[in-house]
């Protein structure tokens, strides 16, 4: 059964389009072994106005829905989801800006976002403040009308990129309670007193992720987003867009990633025979794509609930949780159905592979989205 309309059918094929002639497996591929942020790539969509998709059309947007975006995420993810990772990392930030901006400040971002002249990455962790992202020890000290900012932050994707504004958490209020005294600021990553140095990560190696050193950076009030003390709503906001979308990117993966292990399978002659015709094999494709399938569905009726307005942080979570983890399985499998073979970056899987181990941490553990989801339940 197809749950899209003719419409959303449409749209995520001419995503997917896109993303075999104009980008392609070879060249995400190419961005992920040299460290290379994928600038073509992201320009590309931006060509497309697809960055305009979540905007409001009073800002200059297309005023789309959030399960056209996940429908999207789900198609740019396919080769790979660091390469997805660059274009949600960026309309994150952008919808915060959209509802908790300035006139000025959307005037100011919002429609070179939208042009692809500027990216947006946000910086919420920090060294002792993960999972705990509350704890921020990174201060915003008030200087006249003016902040002067110290600290450190961690895991910030895309920070080092050119072009890139940091929706950076920082505490405002040392004395408040623990999520009262927190503040966002819009930080252009030149900003003098900012050291970003990128990562030698296991996965996430195009978009990069990095660590922040912030050394009495100086900061206008008027690029603080939102009110001060906001910092928590304004960054928890967020977390149901981009959990969707995170979700729908690990399916889109998930689900090449099965491809290619089909497609490979029928490939592979062992012992005079195709391995395909191997029944420990066929089982395993089969419960891949069943895994997958039931990952999409999840992702789906979350992205379903969300558009039209309905509470859905349970169903949000069950979506990343279980999305999260088949991406994990089916790249594991399919590590093992291409063999030695799935050990050379040319197969694509161990791309896949080390990107399947990222996405249970990022974004919210699987541990958290089990917390999430207990807390949803009654006897």
């Amino acid at each position: 059964m197809n749950f899209l309309t003719p419409e959303q059918t449409l749209w995520k094929e001419q995503v997917d389009k896109l993303m075999d002639k104009e980008i392609g497996r070879e060249y995400i591929r190419n961005c992920d072994i040299n460290r290379e942020y994928p600038y073509r790539g992201y320009d590309a969509i931006a060509k497309q106005d697809w960055l305009r998709l979540l905007i409001p059309e009073q800002y200059g947007g297309l005023g789309g829905t959030i399960f056209d975006y996940a429908l999207m995420c789900e198609a740019v993810a396919k080769y790979g989801f660091d390469f997805a990772t660059a274009i949600m990392v960026s309309t994150f930030t952008a919808m915060n800006i959209v509802k908790f901006g300035s006139d000025e400040q959307k005037e100011q971002y919002l429609e070179p976002f939208m042009k692809g002249e500027i990216r947006f990455s946000i910086s919420i962790s920090e060294p002792q403040a993960g999972s705990d992202a509350a704890s921020t020890r990174t201060r915003a000290i008030a200087d006249g009308d003016n902040f002067i900012l110290r600290g450190q932050k961690l895991w910030c994707s895309g920070a080092a990129a050119e072009n890139v504004v940091i929706a950076m958490l920082v505490r405002t209020e040392p004395d408040a309670k623990k999520r009262d005294g927190l503040s966002v600021f819009l930080i252009p990553n030149n900003t003098q007193g900012l050291d970003i140095r990128r990562l030698p990560t296991m996965a996430r190696r195009a978009t990069g992720t990095t660590e922040i050193f912030v050394d009495d950076a100086h900061v206008d009030a008027s690029q603080m987003l939102g009110k001060r003390g906001q910092g928590w709503p304004i960054i928890t906001d967020h977390l149901e867009l981009e959990r969707i979308a995170v979700s729908a990117g690990y399916v889109g993966n998930a689900q090449q990633a099965v491809d290619d292990a089909l497609k490979y399978s029928h490939e592979r002659i062992q012992f005079e025979t195709k391995i395909f015709d191997f029944q420990v094999i066929r089982h395993m494709l089969a419960d891949m794509q069943t895994q997958v399938d039931a990952a999409r569905l999840l992702v789906y009726r979350a992205a379903e609930l969300a558009s039209t307005g309905r509470p859905c942080s349970r169903e949000v979570s069950m979506a990343k949780l279980f999305a999260s983890e088949t991406l994990q399985t089916v790249t594991r499998n399919g590590m093992q159905i291409y063999g030695g073979h799935s050990m050379l970056p040319e197969s694509d899987m161990e791309r896949y592979f080390r990107e399947g181990m990222q996405s249970t941490i990022g974004g919210g553990t699987s541990q958290i989205q089990r917390t999430i989801i207990a807390k949803t339940m009654r006897a």
